[in-house]
């Protein structure tokens, strides 16, 4: 969990999980590295339409992800990601992931995501905030 968020303020979604398939890894077996925002992508989405808001999931461009690498993920294990809204802005809001195989943690997220509609970022609606606020 970063350090600037204290555990309190996450709003801590039901776990997206899904087995490593062959086609996901390197020729040692290890997830390739553009996979765990793939992995990120549908743990956002689930967040989201769990809150009702799948079509916000739908509207939002990705500003920025940085990913940083604990341990590899492995052919056959099974990717478990927890996803957490950090800050909720105008019109973005900021999501951390946590990519884990059983309780290690291999690689943390941060990604940030902007509301836009015809390529310009629009205000986040009072309700949607308030929905990923908490």
């Amino acid at each position: 969990m970063p350090a600037h968020c204290a555990a309190d303020t996450l709003l801590r979604m039901a776990t997206w999980s899904a087995p490593v398939r062959y086609a996901e890894v390197d020729q040692q077996g290890i997830v390739f590295n553009s996979h765990y925002l793939l992995y990120c992508d549908e743990a956002m989405g689930t967040y989201c339409t769990a809150r009702g808001l799948r079509d916000l999931a739908e509207r939002v461009h990705l500003v920025s992800s940085s990913l940083t690498w604990r341990a590899p993920a492995r052919w056959g294990d099974v990717i478990e990601v927890d996803a957490a809204c950090t800050r909720v802005g105008t019109s973005s809001f900021v999501m951390h992931f946590d990519v884990r195989v059983g309780e290690v943690v291999v690689c943390e997220v941060e990604t940030t995501y902007v509301l836009a509609e015809e390529g310009r970022p629009r205000p986040l609606p009072e309700e949607v905030r308030a929905l990923l606020a908490g």
